[in-house]
């Protein structure tokens, strides 16, 4: 068995945009980018708006399809997601938590119910084991019972991401993707999800790619670490080692922008739009 979970190569992500005279234009988010993620290690994804971080990991998750590239899981190629049977299968297998729990979250149903659906929907089990399995969910996320019957609205912004996290737990991914997951969050409740996730990934095996251009949460989540620039990777490495020791400009001015008390960080002009 490989060591590799995932293997990415030569993936490329071209989007029309725009019309002039009838033509669109051609804007290229991510351009040749080739990695590959070991078993039960997590790997963080950085850059600014625009870097193409973002399209890449919506392609691994299947909510986009590739212009050109492949990918393995396991040493098969992921199926496109065209098909409801793909999505259906990666699902299982990939699955991927948003900075926005409500984009996964249904503001009408309770959290126990949204679980309860996924769980029904991809396993053939009666409804007191859905209920059991439910409860253990939550209980791994630091949540309870009297969590599992209340809407999304009442609870706080950390707790509804520990809700999204346990959701995407529920159907055994190997490959949990967490796009900015806790930008959202104020600093106290960032540390409580990351020591949360770490404590997920030791307890279950599971594999991370954690997306973010936050790079002091990056050396708290991540082994190792991928700057992506304009669509390419710019340096990759060890955490440590690409944090600590930068080799590429673009990194230096990432670390550069890191706020420091009375200092105002500066942004590079020529950054385009996000992607």
């Amino acid at each position: 068995m490989t060591t590799h979970l995932l293997d990415v190569h030569h993936l490329r992500k071209v989007f029309h945009v725009g019309r002039a005279k009838g033509r669109s234009e051609e804007l290229v988010a991510v351009d040749d980018v080739s990695f590959s993620l070991e078993r039960n290690s997590s790997l963080a994804v950085v850059g600014e708006s625009g870097s193409g971080k973002t399209t890449t990991a919506r392609i691994i998750a299947g909510l986009e399809s590739a212009t050109g590239g492949s990918i393995e899981l396991d040493g098969k190629p992921l199926a496109s997601p065209d098909s409801p049977r793909s999505r259906r299968l990666k699902a299982r297998e990939i699955q991927m938590v948003f900075q926005d729990p409500f984009g996964s979250l249904d503001p009408r149903q309770k959290v126990g119910a949204c679980i309860d659906e996924l769980l029904a929907a991809h396993f053939d089990h009666d409804k007191a084991w859905r209920r059991d399995r439910t409860m253990e969910l939550l209980a791994q996320v630091g949540l309870d019972e009297r969590h599992a019957d209340e809407l999304p609205r009442r609870l706080s912004g950390g707790q509804r991401q520990r809700v999204a996290i346990a959701r995407a737990l529920s159907l055994e991914p190997k490959l949990l993707i967490l796009d900015e997951a806790v930008s959202a969050l104020d600093v106290s409740v960032q540390a409580q999800v990351l020591n949360l996730l770490s404590d997920i990934r030791e307890s279950l095996d599971i594999t991370y790619l954690f997306v973010s251009h936050d790079l002091a949460v990056v050396r708290q989540i991540s082994d190792h670490c991928i700057v992506m620039d304009r669509g390419r990777i710019v340096e990759m490495g060890s955490t440590e080692s690409v944090l600590d020791s930068p080799a590429e400009d673009y990194t230096k001015q990432l670390l550069d922008a890191i706020p420091r008390p009375g200092w105002t960080p500066s942004r590079r002009r020529d950054l385009p739009a996000s992607v």
